[in-house]
Protein backbone atom coordinates (compact mmCIF):
# COMPACT_ATOMS: atom_id res chain seq x y z
CA UNK A 1 0.00 0.00 0.00
CA UNK A 2 1.58 3.59 -0.92
CA UNK A 3 -1.57 5.54 -0.19
CA UNK A 4 -2.31 6.23 3.47
CA UNK A 5 -5.49 7.66 3.89
CA UNK A 6 -5.67 10.11 6.60
CA UNK A 7 -7.93 8.89 9.99
CA UNK A 8 -11.36 9.33 9.26
CA UNK A 9 -11.72 11.09 12.53
CA UNK A 10 -10.04 14.14 11.13
CA UNK A 11 -13.27 14.70 9.44
CA UNK A 12 -15.46 14.17 12.57
CA UNK A 13 -18.21 17.01 12.68
CA UNK A 14 -17.19 18.89 16.21
CA UNK A 15 -20.55 19.66 17.17
CA UNK A 16 -23.88 17.92 18.02
CA UNK A 17 -26.00 16.58 15.54
CA UNK A 18 -28.91 18.38 14.60
CA UNK A 19 -32.05 16.43 15.62
CA UNK A 20 -34.21 14.86 12.67
CA UNK A 21 -37.84 15.41 13.44
CA UNK A 22 -39.67 11.77 14.47
CA UNK A 23 -43.47 11.44 15.14
CA UNK A 24 -44.65 11.57 18.52
CA UNK A 25 -46.43 8.71 19.06
CA UNK A 26 -44.26 6.65 16.63
CA UNK A 27 -41.69 4.06 18.45
CA UNK A 28 -38.37 3.36 16.98
CA UNK A 29 -37.52 0.10 16.55
CA UNK A 30 -33.98 -1.19 16.05
CA UNK A 31 -32.40 -4.57 15.12
CA UNK A 32 -29.42 -5.20 16.11
CA UNK A 33 -27.07 -8.20 15.03
CA UNK A 34 -23.57 -9.74 16.45
CA UNK A 35 -20.94 -11.18 14.71
CA UNK A 36 -20.11 -15.04 14.73
CA UNK A 37 -18.99 -16.17 11.30
CA UNK A 38 -21.08 -18.71 9.78
CA UNK A 39 -22.72 -19.06 13.22
CA UNK A 40 -24.96 -16.27 11.47
CA UNK A 41 -27.45 -18.93 10.83
CA UNK A 42 -29.06 -18.36 14.07
CA UNK A 43 -29.94 -14.95 13.85
CA UNK A 44 -31.20 -15.85 10.18
CA UNK A 45 -33.12 -18.92 10.86
CA UNK A 46 -34.72 -16.69 13.79
CA UNK A 47 -35.84 -13.72 11.70
CA UNK A 48 -37.17 -16.34 8.86
CA UNK A 49 -39.04 -18.05 11.20
CA UNK A 50 -40.88 -15.04 12.31
CA UNK A 51 -41.41 -13.81 8.46
CA UNK A 52 -42.83 -17.39 8.20
CA UNK A 53 -45.16 -17.30 11.03
CA UNK A 54 -46.48 -13.76 11.28
CA UNK A 55 -45.34 -12.42 7.56
CA UNK A 56 -47.07 -14.47 5.09
CA UNK A 57 -43.26 -14.72 3.75
CA UNK A 58 -42.70 -10.93 3.52
CA UNK A 59 -38.96 -9.38 4.38
CA UNK A 60 -39.22 -8.43 8.10
CA UNK A 61 -36.67 -5.48 7.17
CA UNK A 62 -39.77 -3.14 7.01
CA UNK A 63 -40.54 -3.55 10.61
CA UNK A 64 -37.26 -2.36 11.92
CA UNK A 65 -36.48 1.92 11.34
CA UNK A 66 -32.55 1.14 12.06
CA UNK A 67 -30.58 -2.17 11.26
CA UNK A 68 -27.34 -2.92 12.81
CA UNK A 69 -24.74 -5.48 11.81
CA UNK A 70 -21.26 -6.45 12.70
CA UNK A 71 -19.39 -9.13 10.23
CA UNK A 72 -21.79 -11.74 9.74
CA UNK A 73 -24.10 -9.77 11.58
CA UNK A 74 -23.23 -6.91 9.02
CA UNK A 75 -23.89 -9.36 5.98
CA UNK A 76 -27.23 -10.45 7.35
CA UNK A 77 -27.88 -6.41 7.60
CA UNK A 78 -26.91 -5.33 4.33
CA UNK A 79 -29.02 -8.61 2.92
CA UNK A 80 -31.82 -7.14 4.63
CA UNK A 81 -31.44 -4.07 3.52
CA UNK A 82 -30.98 -4.79 -0.18
CA UNK A 83 -34.70 -5.92 -0.12
CA UNK A 84 -33.75 -9.73 0.71
CA UNK A 85 -35.89 -11.94 3.09
CA UNK A 86 -34.37 -13.16 6.80
CA UNK A 87 -35.19 -16.62 4.76
CA UNK A 88 -33.26 -15.89 1.52
CA UNK A 89 -30.41 -14.57 3.59
CA UNK A 90 -30.28 -17.89 5.46
CA UNK A 91 -30.78 -20.01 2.00
CA UNK A 92 -27.48 -18.54 1.36
CA UNK A 93 -25.75 -19.78 4.84
CA UNK A 94 -27.11 -23.49 4.06
CA UNK A 95 -26.14 -23.41 0.37
CA UNK A 96 -22.92 -20.99 0.14
CA UNK A 97 -21.44 -22.18 3.30
CA UNK A 98 -19.34 -24.84 2.70
CA UNK A 99 -17.97 -22.64 -0.40
CA UNK A 100 -17.07 -19.86 1.38
CA UNK A 101 -15.54 -22.43 4.52
CA UNK A 102 -14.70 -25.09 2.78
CA UNK A 103 -13.95 -27.82 5.51
CA UNK A 104 -11.34 -30.24 3.59
CA UNK A 105 -10.93 -34.09 4.98
CA UNK A 106 -7.50 -36.38 6.19
CA UNK A 107 -4.47 -34.80 5.02
CA UNK A 108 -6.06 -31.82 3.06
CA UNK A 109 -7.04 -30.70 6.89
CA UNK A 110 -3.97 -31.43 8.33
CA UNK A 111 -2.36 -29.31 5.71
CA UNK A 112 -5.00 -26.12 6.37
CA UNK A 113 -4.25 -26.36 10.09
CA UNK A 114 -0.66 -25.92 9.59
CA UNK A 115 -1.42 -23.53 6.80
CA UNK A 116 -3.68 -21.34 9.52
CA UNK A 117 -0.45 -20.93 11.40
CA UNK A 118 1.45 -18.89 8.93
CA UNK A 119 -1.52 -17.37 6.56
CA UNK A 120 -5.52 -16.83 6.52
CA UNK A 121 -7.49 -19.77 6.98
CA UNK A 122 -9.74 -19.20 4.12
CA UNK A 123 -9.46 -17.61 0.65
CA UNK A 124 -11.03 -14.08 0.64
CA UNK A 125 -11.39 -14.00 -3.08
CA UNK A 126 -14.49 -16.78 -2.62
CA UNK A 127 -15.75 -14.90 -0.05
CA UNK A 128 -15.57 -11.34 -2.17
CA UNK A 129 -16.80 -13.22 -5.10
CA UNK A 130 -20.06 -14.33 -3.31
CA UNK A 131 -20.95 -10.84 -1.97
CA UNK A 132 -20.37 -9.46 -5.53
CA UNK A 133 -22.89 -11.90 -6.91
CA UNK A 134 -25.22 -11.02 -4.20
CA UNK A 135 -25.26 -7.36 -4.16
CA UNK A 136 -24.13 -6.44 -7.59
CA UNK A 137 -22.72 -3.03 -7.63
CA UNK A 138 -25.66 -1.92 -5.22
CA UNK A 139 -24.62 1.20 -3.04
CA UNK A 140 -25.58 2.43 0.33
CA UNK A 141 -27.63 5.26 -0.78
CA UNK A 142 -29.73 2.70 -2.24
CA UNK A 143 -30.38 0.52 0.96
CA UNK A 144 -34.06 0.20 1.63
CA UNK A 145 -33.54 0.75 5.68
CA UNK A 146 -31.25 2.78 7.75
CA UNK A 147 -27.77 0.74 8.47
CA UNK A 148 -25.39 0.83 10.83
CA UNK A 149 -22.30 -1.41 10.07
CA UNK A 150 -19.18 -1.59 12.42
CA UNK A 151 -15.73 -2.33 11.17
CA UNK A 152 -12.26 -1.37 12.16
CA UNK A 153 -9.33 0.61 10.66
CA UNK A 154 -5.97 -1.19 11.19
CA UNK A 155 -3.59 1.75 9.50
CA UNK A 156 -4.47 4.63 12.08
CA UNK A 157 -6.33 2.29 14.56
CA UNK A 158 -9.46 3.23 15.08
CA UNK A 159 -13.30 2.78 15.07
CA UNK A 160 -15.20 2.77 11.11
CA UNK A 161 -18.55 2.61 11.17
CA UNK A 162 -20.30 2.46 7.86
CA UNK A 163 -24.03 4.65 8.22
CA UNK A 164 -26.54 5.40 5.28
CA UNK A 165 -27.27 8.52 4.77
CA UNK A 166 -30.02 8.77 7.22
CA UNK A 167 -28.74 12.58 9.10
CA UNK A 168 -27.80 14.66 6.83
CA UNK A 169 -24.36 15.14 7.77
CA UNK A 170 -23.76 11.12 7.08
CA UNK A 171 -22.25 11.90 3.48
CA UNK A 172 -19.13 9.83 3.48
CA UNK A 173 -20.18 6.22 2.77
CA UNK A 174 -23.37 6.80 0.60
CA UNK A 175 -21.63 5.52 -2.70
CA UNK A 176 -19.76 2.51 -0.75
CA UNK A 177 -20.73 -0.32 -2.24
CA UNK A 178 -22.70 -3.17 -0.19
CA UNK A 179 -20.06 -5.46 -1.58
CA UNK A 180 -16.95 -3.67 -0.06
CA UNK A 181 -18.97 -2.76 3.27
CA UNK A 182 -19.86 -6.42 4.08
CA UNK A 183 -16.51 -7.54 2.97
CA UNK A 184 -14.74 -4.58 5.10
CA UNK A 185 -16.88 -5.58 8.29
CA UNK A 186 -16.10 -9.46 8.22
CA UNK A 187 -12.53 -9.90 8.00
CA UNK A 188 -12.01 -11.69 10.97
CA UNK A 189 -8.26 -11.63 11.85
CA UNK A 190 -6.45 -14.90 11.47
CA UNK A 191 -9.49 -16.19 8.91
CA UNK A 192 -9.43 -13.80 6.34
CA UNK A 193 -6.64 -10.84 5.42
CA UNK A 194 -7.87 -7.30 5.98
CA UNK A 195 -8.85 -5.65 3.40
CA UNK A 196 -7.27 -2.32 1.39
CA UNK A 197 -9.81 0.28 0.38
CA UNK A 198 -8.77 3.41 -0.91
CA UNK A 199 -5.57 4.08 1.78
CA UNK A 200 -7.43 2.18 4.61
CA UNK A 201 -6.64 -1.51 5.86
CA UNK A 202 -9.76 -2.74 7.12
CA UNK A 203 -10.41 -5.77 9.83
CA UNK A 204 -14.11 -7.05 11.07
CA UNK A 205 -15.73 -4.65 13.28
CA UNK A 206 -15.66 -8.10 15.57
CA UNK A 207 -12.79 -6.85 17.18
CA UNK A 208 -14.29 -4.03 19.21
CA UNK A 209 -17.60 -4.01 18.71
CA UNK A 210 -18.92 -7.73 18.30
CA UNK A 211 -22.35 -6.87 19.55
CA UNK A 212 -23.49 -3.60 18.20
CA UNK A 213 -26.43 -2.31 20.10
CA UNK A 214 -25.24 0.52 21.21
CA UNK A 215 -23.50 1.89 18.17
CA UNK A 216 -26.95 1.76 16.72
CA UNK A 217 -28.76 3.15 19.82
CA UNK A 218 -26.35 5.94 20.43
CA UNK A 219 -27.04 6.98 16.60
CA UNK A 220 -30.40 6.97 17.18
CA UNK A 221 -30.83 8.87 20.41
CA UNK A 222 -27.90 11.59 18.71
CA UNK A 223 -29.79 11.35 15.13
CA UNK A 224 -33.50 11.62 16.02
CA UNK A 225 -35.37 13.88 18.51
CA UNK A 226 -37.14 10.98 20.03
CA UNK A 227 -37.91 10.29 23.80
CA UNK A 228 -35.71 7.25 25.13
CA UNK A 229 -38.57 4.99 26.24
CA UNK A 230 -39.62 4.93 22.36
CA UNK A 231 -37.21 2.94 21.82
CA UNK A 232 -37.46 -0.54 20.85
CA UNK A 233 -34.79 -3.35 20.23
CA UNK A 234 -33.84 -6.26 19.28
CA UNK A 235 -30.89 -7.52 19.56
CA UNK A 236 -29.62 -10.71 18.04
CA UNK A 237 -26.59 -12.91 18.93
CA UNK A 238 -24.80 -16.10 17.67
CA UNK A 239 -23.92 -18.06 20.19
CA UNK A 240 -21.41 -18.11 23.62
CA UNK A 241 -19.03 -20.38 25.35
CA UNK A 242 -19.58 -20.98 28.77
CA UNK A 243 -16.44 -18.76 30.47
CA UNK A 244 -14.21 -21.50 32.14
CA UNK A 245 -11.24 -19.93 33.15
CA UNK A 246 -8.53 -21.60 34.20
CA UNK A 247 -5.93 -21.34 37.50
CA UNK A 248 -3.49 -20.90 34.69
CA UNK A 249 -4.86 -17.69 33.47
CA UNK A 250 -5.61 -16.30 36.42
CA UNK A 251 -1.89 -16.49 37.72
CA UNK A 252 -1.22 -14.62 34.08
CA UNK A 253 1.59 -15.58 31.72
CA UNK A 254 1.71 -15.80 27.59
CA UNK A 255 1.50 -19.26 27.28
CA UNK A 256 -2.11 -18.97 29.46
CA UNK A 257 -3.51 -16.09 27.50
CA UNK A 258 -1.75 -15.90 24.44
CA UNK A 259 -2.27 -16.40 20.65
CA UNK A 260 -3.04 -19.94 19.47
CA UNK A 261 -4.43 -21.52 16.89
CA UNK A 262 -7.31 -21.68 18.08
CA UNK A 263 -9.64 -18.71 19.67
CA UNK A 264 -7.17 -17.94 22.34
CA UNK A 265 -9.46 -16.97 25.83
CA UNK A 266 -8.81 -13.01 26.08
CA UNK A 267 -9.81 -12.70 23.15
CA UNK A 268 -13.41 -14.48 24.01
CA UNK A 269 -13.50 -12.63 27.28
CA UNK A 270 -13.04 -9.54 25.83
CA UNK A 271 -15.99 -10.10 23.01
CA UNK A 272 -17.98 -11.49 25.84
CA UNK A 273 -17.51 -8.50 27.75
CA UNK A 274 -18.14 -6.01 25.34
CA UNK A 275 -21.87 -7.68 24.15
CA UNK A 276 -22.93 -7.47 27.60
CA UNK A 277 -21.35 -4.12 28.97
CA UNK A 278 -23.44 -3.24 25.17
CA UNK A 279 -26.82 -4.66 26.48
CA UNK A 280 -26.34 -3.23 29.70
CA UNK A 281 -25.78 0.13 28.31
CA UNK A 282 -28.59 -0.12 26.42
CA UNK A 283 -31.06 -1.52 29.16
CA UNK A 284 -29.86 1.86 31.45
CA UNK A 285 -30.65 3.93 28.63
CA UNK A 286 -34.40 3.06 27.04
CA UNK A 287 -35.36 0.17 29.88
CA UNK A 288 -34.57 -3.11 29.91
CA UNK A 289 -38.18 -3.92 28.81
CA UNK A 290 -37.74 -2.32 25.53
CA UNK A 291 -34.66 -4.58 24.71
CA UNK A 292 -35.17 -7.98 23.61
CA UNK A 293 -32.00 -10.26 23.84
CA UNK A 294 -32.20 -13.73 21.49
CA UNK A 295 -29.19 -15.94 21.83
CA UNK A 296 -28.36 -19.42 21.35
CA UNK A 297 -27.89 -21.22 25.08
CA UNK A 298 -24.34 -21.39 26.56
CA UNK A 299 -22.01 -24.46 25.09
CA UNK A 300 -19.23 -25.83 26.48
CA UNK A 301 -17.72 -26.03 22.90
CA UNK A 302 -18.61 -23.23 20.65
CA UNK A 303 -19.30 -23.95 17.40
CA UNK A 304 -16.19 -22.55 15.64
CA UNK A 305 -16.95 -19.49 13.52
CA UNK A 306 -16.54 -21.94 10.23
CA UNK A 307 -18.11 -24.81 10.99
CA UNK A 308 -20.41 -25.20 8.51
CA UNK A 309 -21.53 -28.79 9.68
CA UNK A 310 -22.58 -27.70 13.24
CA UNK A 311 -24.17 -24.59 12.93
CA UNK A 312 -26.40 -25.55 10.47
CA UNK A 313 -27.43 -28.74 12.40
CA UNK A 314 -27.41 -27.56 15.84
CA UNK A 315 -28.83 -23.31 15.12
CA UNK A 316 -31.91 -23.29 13.52
CA UNK A 317 -33.99 -24.62 16.05
CA UNK A 318 -31.94 -23.64 18.89
CA UNK A 319 -34.35 -20.99 20.52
Amino acid sequence: MNYIAPPRSDGTIQHTRKKQPWPKDRLFRILSIDGGGIRGVFPAAYLAEIEKRFLGGASIAHHFDMIAGTSTGGIIALGLANGMTAAQVLQIYAERGDIIFPSPKGVGRVLQLIRFIFRPKHDQSVLKGELLRIFGDKVINEATTRLVVPSFEGVHGEPFIYKTPHHPDYQKDRHKTFAHVALHTSAAPAYYPAVEADGHIMIDGGVWANNPVMNALVDVLACYDIPRENIRILSLGTGDETLKLRKKQFNGGVNAWGISVGTPPIFKIAARAQSKNALGQAYLLVGKNNVVRVDVPEHDQLIAMDDVRRSLIELPRSW
